[in-house]
């Protein structure tokens, strides 16, 4: 049996996408972890479950767990008193049935209420309509490889829903990472997909805030589930790129007494992994206008003008006065298709060598010819080898001989979705 992800959430978490916007709603973002322990299955949602603070580390761990997108980690925490209605539900994968019901009669009206906010921001513009119109088509293309991976969201014996983190309402679509989580989690990784407040919900400030709580909850808490505490490695794709890489330089400022406690830290993730992601706003700002995010609206997820260098990673690491945060960056691994027209591939291209510039260990990872979507769906979708899979596993289990043997012998993927029906989805694309 093999480690599923985790898509960990807060009460009243949504599992579908609100915003149509490139760089909020297609994202997603996750803490990967090599696993080698077979009674491990864990796929975490959102419900309403307890939500007691983290306990302190323990002293000592001993276990061949695997980690989760984070990096080296150290002890492992002891291991959470859960209420009758968290632990047991965790179990069995979730509560009954009219608690089901009751959540998801919540989360329509919370998307609804937030739906008509957002238009109320868009107003009347053919760019964001006729890519809502496009998302639709898009959408009902790929339906066979969404009702697969739904189906096993929902029903596999390996999914754990309710997990908590915060205590702030979220309405980020994780299914975006579910494929990956899949995939992942069949080649011994469990992997942990963190939900964050999507726009109008929630601003930048926000979304890194809801990033840093969930990482430190894996840190904190993986090796209850396990997983091991020292393999530990953060991902992101889109906009959940570019949330996880702020997360990441925001922590390690922290750490160098500059904002306040910490619950984790930047030495526990062993690498960072980007995925089609954009690390200078100042570089992207009139991309995405031209695209249907408009300015204002930008400018309002990311709290004004003045905040563009705060959240604009590749801008912020050349800081001389954060030198010392900086350095303690992990290892930063960015993959970008270069027929992305959603942030174009020199986004990556340009914050790996910015930060080999001031010393960090970076490197970028090119596919010819693929798209936004390419890499993070359209060719898990079509079975087969997956270039973009294939690398990201064979980094997590670089220094593992036998973790390696098995990759080499790993049966293909099959296929979602029927060609013909991919390749209408990449043409009509909105992303």
């Amino acid at each position: 049996m093999n480690p599923p992800m985790l898509p960990i959430t807060n009460p009243s978490a949504s599992s579908a996408m609100v915003a149509t916007t490139s760089l909020t709603a297609n994202a997603a973002t996750m803490l990967i972890q090599e696993h080698h322990d077979e009674t491990a299955r864990l796929l975490i949602d959102g419900r309403a479950v307890d939500t007691k603070p983290f306990l302190p580390r323990a002293s000592s761990y001993t276990s061949t767990g695997t980690p989760v997108n984070g990096s080296s980690f150290y002890q492992q925490r002891r291991r959470r008193i859960a209420s009758d209605t968290s632990l047991a539900s965790l179990t069995t994968g979730g509560g009954s049935r009219s608690e089901y019901v009751a959540h998801a009669a919540s989360e329509t009206y919370l998307l609804t209420r937030l739906g008509f906010k957002l238009l109320r921001y868009l107003g009347v513009g053919y760019r964001w309509i006729t890519r809502f119109l496009a998302l639709g088509c898009y959408a009902l293309l790929l339906m066979p490889g969404f009702i697969q991976v739904g189906y096993y969201y929902f029903f596999s014996s390996r999914v754990r829903r309710g997990i908590v983190y915060g205590d702030q309402p979220r309405n980020s679509y994780k299914a975006w990472g579910s494929l990956l989580g899949q995939q992942l989690s069949e080649r011994d990784i469990i992997v942990a997909c963190i939900d964050y407040r999507n726009f109008p919900q929630g601003t930048i400030s926000d979304m890194v805030n809801d990033a840093s709580l969930g990482v430190s909850f894996v840190c904190n808490n993986i090796a209850e589930y396990g997983g091991d505490p020292n393999r530990i490695y953060l991902m992101g794709q889109s906009a959940g790129a570019h949330i996880a890489a702020c997360t990441l330089l925001e922590q390690a400022i922290k750490e160098c007494g500059e904002g306040g406690s910490t619950s984790w830290s930047v030495a526990q993730i062993k690498a960072y992994f980007g995925l089609s992601g954009g690390y200078n706003l100042f570089n992207l700002i009139d991309h995405f206008h031209s695209r249907g995010l408009y300015r204002s609206i930008f400018l309002s997820i990311m709290e004004g003008e003045q905040s563009l260098h705060q959240y604009s990673p590749e801008v912020t690491v050349q800081d001389p006065n954060i030198k010392t945060a900086v350095s303690r960056l992990p290892p930063i691994i960015l993959f970008h298709g270069t027929a992305d027209y959603s942030i174009p591939a020199d986004a990556s291209k340009s914050f790996a060598e910015t930060l080999q510039r001031v010393g960090v260990k970076a490197e970028s990872i090119m596919y010819e010819g693929r798209t936004h979507t390419d890499v993070f769906l359209h060719d898990p979708m079509r079975g087969g080898r997956d270039d973009m899979f294939e690398d990201l596993v064979a980094m997590i289990h670089a220094n593992d001989p036998e973790a390696l043997a098995k990759d080499a012998v790993a049966p293909p993927r099959k296929r979602l979705v029927p060609e013909f029906m991919l390749k209408l989805a990449r043409a009509v694309s909105p992303f």
